[in-house]
């Protein structure tokens, strides 16, 4: 299954004042940047093409206020477990104001969230090497 790649010319469109909004795709979906920072995520899956937008604990009262459900799935395990991410309001998707405002949103939870650690290089045993 994969996602609506018209939804991501939309989003580019509507937020190319704000800069540049790059993609990955990643398992039938995709996640979304603007200027290099996580903002969103497309879910191909269950949702059919949902768009997620970053959150955290500070801008959760936002959303909540604007009905917007976090993200939440079913693990292979059976358990349940989400992602800082909620889903965009309806009117992202025929007001490029609304879509802006929310992806600002987005962009500074982005901002705030922890940088993920790189891949560690294997530390050689033993001694260090005189010269």
């Amino acid at each position: 299954m994969s996602f609506d790649e018209g939804l991501v010319d939309w989003i580019s469109e509507a937020l190319e004042p704000m800069g540049t909004v790059t993609m990955r795709k990643m398992m039938g979906g995709a996640t979304l940047y603007l200027n290099g920072t996580v903002f969103a995520i497309i879910d191909s899956g269950s949702y059919g093409g949902a768009l997620w937008m970053k959150a955290d604990e500070e801008s959760a009262p936002i959303w909540e206020a604007a009905g917007c459900r976090p993200f939440t799935y079913e693990r292979k395990d059976g358990k349940m477990s989400s992602m800082p991410y909620r889903l965009a309001p309806d009117d992202v998707f025929d007001d490029a104001d609304e879509m802006r405002r929310w992806a600002e949103l987005a962009v500074e939870a982005g901002l705030r969230a922890p940088a993920k650690k790189g891949k560690s290089k294997a530390k050689s045993k033993g001694k260090p090497k005189k010269d």
